[in-house]
């Protein structure tokens, strides 16, 4: 029985955890299978990044947990944390995620709403008179 490796990604407001082992290839998200719950194919090909980086798509089965945020943001998340697992998994990977920019975390954060304001950077309405 293979080894599983853990990761754990976030993005926005969104966290994923990874857990992947060696197989062939079978990718879940939330128990469901990747492409039904990334239905629009960028997300899916942001997902993939890191196993193309390194060209073992089909070498290793990948299960991730996903909450908070939308779908874009559970994407970045999920990718991380398959880098970060996969980094785990084989430390001579982490050259080519690296150079790919996959190990890095997106610093962009959601910013708080204002007191006073309807939102982060929105003000009400200006009249003059």
């Amino acid at each position: 029985m293979s080894e599983d490796y853990h990761g754990i990604g976030r993005r926005k407001t969104s966290v994923a955890q990874a857990s992947i082992k060696r197989g062939t290839g079978v990718i879940t998200v939330n128990g469901r299978a990747f492409e039904e719950y990334f239905p629009i194919p960028f997300r899916r090909i942001e997902l993939m990044k890191p196993l193309v980086t390194i060209k073992e798509e089909k070498k290793f089965d990948v299960r991730i947990q996903t909450s908070g945020g939308g779908l874009t943001g559970q994407a970045g998340a999920a990718s991380l944390a398959i880098a970060r697992a996969l980094n785990k998994c084989a430390p001579n990977f982490r050259g080519p995620l690296k150079k790919a920019g996959l190990m890095t975390r997106d610093p962009r954060k959601r910013e708080r709403k204002k007191p006073g304001q309807p939102g982060a950077r929105k003000r009400f309405q200006f009249s003059k008179r």
